[in-house]
């Protein structure tokens, strides 16, 4: 292997020499992935946003479905917000799905339906930065932007031995200006997915396959460091609280109750079972009735705890404790939730609901007892 030069990347002929490289190698190795099948800018948006915080094997049925309810970007901006976050559920991180459909909205009223051919274009766009705008029109469009999400700033924290964390914003700034010294004239797409393609296959966070790489050559964190796992520089994480939350499942005449939570917070335009976190000093069932008090204003009488889940989120967790509840006084008014319906057991498959609260069902399941049962309780 000869070694790597510090200034490789100023040099034309190295340029060109690692484009070649890395091309050759992803044009045998790239997986088969839908979206890689279709010349359609919107599906190449689609895949972009889809795969921001979500694994690609988990992307890949939600992408093909999700085209086969809104086959075209105006089919997205014609639906109902709801269908959307249906047809998102589990995919989580909703702000995600409400973006695109606004950004879809924005598409048809204001470009004619036809999605913006320059990155300039696309990160005016609702939820589009500049990530998701550069990696859209460079593969849906040939711009030359680079497209840096995590591993390709991983490959090129080992390429260029970058030791400073990738998240400040001049260590963004210097692989950008890599990037940008690697890009094509034409191809630049190909380009920004074989650098994916290499930080996601080879160039693992953990024991990456170095012996694999077709760029090795000018890798210089593989030439100058004992262990390149070591880049990228990894801060260290704060703890994420961990919050105890209540929901209940609450029954009046064989209904269940289910509340829509507000816009603009975590987990907008979702349906629950209602509840929420628990106060200092407080039991998980007067939490329980304080919170169907405050959000709801009617009043409960609280049963057995039903089920326990625990599920992460970006910056907390939480323990849910399910609790069977029934209906006891009071006017129904949607006080600390934009809507609530009484549905038959059956109905809530129709209505987008977090992950949690399928979490709260499988337990169900698992355990013997069905939401129905629940509900059928005298």
């Amino acid at each position: 292997m000869s070694q790597p030069q510090s200034a490789w990347i100023d040099d034309t002929r190295q340029r060109s020499a690692f484009r070649r490289r890395l091309l050759a190698w992803y044009r045998k190795h790239r997986r088969d992935l839908p979206w890689r099948r279709r010349d359609d800018p919107y599906a190449v948006w689609l895949s972009e946003v889809m795969l921001q915080q979500t694994r690609v094997e988990t992307a890949r049925g939600y992408f093909e479905r999700f085209l086969e309810r809104f086959p075209t970007l105006t089919d997205l901006a014609v639906a109902d917000e709801e269908d959307v976050l249906k047809a998102w559920e589990g995919l989580g991180y909703y702000s995600r799905a409400r973006n695109l459909h606004r950004a879809a909205r924005t598409v048809v009223e204001d470009h004619g339906g036809a999605l913006p051919d320059t990155y300039e274009g696309l990160i005016g766009l609702p939820g589009v930065g500049p990530y998701t705008a550069a990696a859209v029109s460079s593969i849906a469009f040939d711009r030359p932007h680079p497209a840096l999400d995590g591993n390709v700033m991983r490959v090129f924290s080992r390429l260029l031995r970058i030791e400073a964390d990738p998240r400040r914003t001049s260590t963004r700034a210097d692989m950008v200006r890599a990037g940008e010294a690697l890009m094509p004239r034409s191809g630049a797409g190909d380009l920004n997915q074989a650098l994916m393609e290499l930080g996601a296959r080879v160039c693992a966070p953990a024991q990456p396959r170095c012996t694999d790489c077709p760029v090795a050559d000018w890798c210089r964190a593989l030439a100058e460091l004992e262990d390149p796992s070591v880049l990228p520089m990894r801060p260290v994480r704060k703890q994420r609280p961990h919050l105890q939350v209540t929901a209940g499942i609450i029954r009046r005449a064989g209904k269940v109750l289910i509340a829509k939570r507000p816009p603009g917070g975590m987990l907008a335009g979702l349906w629950e079972f209602p509840g929420g976190k628990q106060e200092p000093g407080e039991s998980l069932a007067d939490c329980l009735r304080r919170e169907i008090h405050e959000e709801l204003e009617i009043t409960i009488d609280v049963e057995e705890e039903v089920a326990s889940v625990e599920h992460e989120y970006t910056h907390l967790s939480i323990t849910l404790h399910a609790f069977a509840a029934r209906y006891r006084s009071g006017r129904a008014r949607a006080v600390g939730c934009s809507a609530f319906e009484w549905i038959d057991a059956d109905h809530l498959s129709d209505f987008p609901i977090p992950r949690a609260d399928h979490l709260v069902l499988e337990a169900l399941g698992a355990s013997g007892t069905s939401l129905q049962n629940l509900i059928n309780r005298e």
